[in-house]
């Protein structure tokens, strides 16, 4: 089948089309800066050369209609019509507890999304913009929401739950969600496709490294505790977003600062993590350059970066009494060798070994660590697209079977 796969951000569309019987990108675009003076749209076809377009883009329901257009303009073998695309599949961040697995989109979704806008503003409103404008521009075919949070419905409830009273999660459902779901799902279920382990007793530890950070403990195949919570901020540091602070500092910046909450949201979601520390770069590449040549503040960051990431891979071996394998995706994740070699020093009390040729030269496949390293480590990179065109093509064709199940 081919699916369109839309994920919609505040100010941006990514999007593909996946042909999910040979699992295969066929097309990637990207329109940014929706609503700007001037937007940026990019596009490639498979064996095509990528174009690049300025124009001007008010809203998504703008974007969406160009895409759709620049689809059908370039001249490819892989579409000729739109009548090819067989379903839409639409990433959407916060599902609450709402949605546990992949849904087909009716009215009662779309309501549904919305209602959870309270608990995930910067997120939910383009996801469901984004569902609108595609079914005004493909009225006749499926469209499927696919839902971040949907994998960690499994966490248990010692483990979701909140230091708060009851009431307050009864009455506002204020708990761990966790974020990040189809890239924790996908890479370690390529983990058990590439090792021929089973899922049933299995402890894997999936660390998803990039702007966004998040650490997930995976038993028998489920997420069993993952560092994001309520909302995308909590854990890690990250590009730009804190990660875990005493509660307590708000108030006292609010008093120092006479910062609004509209201040506090953007200064922890905007300002801090990298940037924030290293008063230089939220992107990684540029903060190890920059460490490289002896700048102290970006040295820091990344000490911080990875003694964070550290304290929570050893806590979720501490919550699964072990661990059988450690993997790295996303950005950093995948391309910072020496993050990864940082983030597991001193691992030495559970004989996990890393083998430096290994993690500098990935040519020889996933496995970084040594013969000797009690623990796997490997290094497989995410697709969430295909993921989502997966579920789209399973629900929109009433099959149970997937690759990935």
């Amino acid at each position: 089948m081919k699916i369109l796969v839309i994920n919609c951000g505040s100010s941006s569309i990514k999007y593909q089309l996946i042909n999910t019987e040979e699992q295969q990108s066929l097309c990637k675009g990207l329109v940014e800066r929706i609503g700007a003076v001037t937007s940026i749209i990019k596009q490639e076809f498979k064996d095509e050369k990528p174009i690049k377009k300025t124009m001007v883009i008010e809203n998504h329901a703008a974007a969406l209609k160009t895409i759709m257009e620049l689809l059908l303009e370039a001249d490819n073998d892989h579409l000729k019509s739109l009548d090819e695309i067989e379903a839409v599949g639409h990433r959407v961040v916060h599902g609450g507890e709402t949605f546990k697995d992949s849904v087909l989109i009716d009215e009662d979704v779309e309501e549904a999304i919305q209602q959870a806008f309270d608990i995930a503003p910067l997120h939910n409103p383009p996801n469901l913009s984004g569902i609108r404008a595609a079914k005004k521009h493909l009225p006749d075919v499926p469209h499927v929401a696919v839902f971040d949070t949907a994998f960690h419905h499994s966490i248990p409830k010692h483990a979701f739950l909140y230091g708060i009273p009851n009431r307050l999660y009864r009455r506002y459902k204020i708990r761990k969600y966790g974020f990040h779901g189809t890239s924790h799902y996908y890479v370690s279920r390529k983990y058990f496709k590439i090792s021929g382990k089973p899922k049933e007793g299995s402890k894997v530890i999936t660390c998803h490294l990039g702007n966004g950070c998040s650490i997930t403990a995976i038993k028998d195949g489920k997420s069993y505790d993952t560092s994001m919570g309520f909302s995308p901020l909590e854990g890690l540091v990250m590009g730009t977003r804190s990660g875990d602070l005493d509660p307590s500092i708000l108030f006292y910046l609010i008093e120092k600062e006479e910062l609004s909450l509209a201040n506090v949201h953007a200064l922890l979601n905007k300002h801090s993590g990298l940037l924030g520390l290293s008063g230089y770069a939220a992107d990684m590449r540029d903060l190890l350059e920059e460490a490289e040549s002896g700048d102290r503040r970006c040295t820091e960051a990344i000490d911080v970066f990875c003694y964070r990431a550290k304290k929570y891979i050893g806590s979720y071996i501490a919550a699964m009494d072990g661990v059988d394998a450690i993997i790295f995706t996303g950005g950093i994740g995948e391309n910072a060798a020496p993050i990864r070699s940082k983030i597991l020093e001193g691992f030495n009390y559970m004989s996990i070994e890393i083998d430096e040729k290994k993690n500098s030269d990935l040519k020889e496949g996933t496995l970084i660590s040594t013969d000797n390293s009690k623990a796997e480590v490997h290094v497989i990179p995410t697709n969430e697209e295909l993921v989502i065109a997966i579920d789209a093509a399973k629900i929109s064709t009433a099959s149970k079977q997937t690759p990935w199940a």
